[in-house]
């Protein structure tokens, strides 16, 4: 038999009390509220030709997959620890100002694990092309971002 080793998941203590959080609602509430769905729409008769309960079995398959890949997620998390051997070096965890060149746009974004990536909430994940190419980099550096409109050359401002 051949294990496969699941892919970890990074994440910050707060990004996983909030998975931990949105577990607990889909087992403890959503599940009672879907269930309750599917019970009223037997009701209506004729199974075969009833929208109400397909729906509700739609929606009780997605609150369960949700369900699995949480647990999935949790059980395999790596809580990101603070690196203070270099602090002007981009990590997962960190906060990182850049420069856009030449145009001058300033943005700042904190590295998280993909579980927790958010691009409008400022959280963008390691995977993603623009953590990868800050990964590694100082404060200083000028680090080239491939992007599906071309390259995009960035400057790294502040790392916090």
């Amino acid at each position: 038999m051949i294990l496969v080793e699941e892919k970890k998941h990074y994440m910050t203590v707060e990004g996983k009390a909030k998975l931990e959080e949105e577990l607990n609602y889909l087992k403890t509430e959503r599940r009672k509220e879907v269930v309750e769905r599917i019970k009223v729409a037997r009701s209506f008769g004729d199974l075969s030709e009833n929208s109400e309960y397909d729906a509700a079995k739609d929606e009780q398959a997605f609150v369960e997959a949700r369900i699995q890949q949480l647990e999935q997620m949790i059980r395999n998390s790596e809580i990101i620890e603070e690196d203070g051997s270099n602090p002007d070096l981009v990590s997962i965890g960190k906060s990182v100002t850049f420069q856009e060149l030449p145009d001058g746009d300033v943005e700042t974004y904190k590295i998280v694990g993909s579980a927790e990536s958010d691009p409008f909430d400022g959280k963008i994940s390691n995977d993603s092309p623009m953590g990868k190419s800050l990964i590694g980099r100082s404060k200083g550096d000028q680090v080239t971002v491939p992007t599906p409109g071309g390259d995009l050359q960035v400057k790294i401002i502040e790392v916090k």
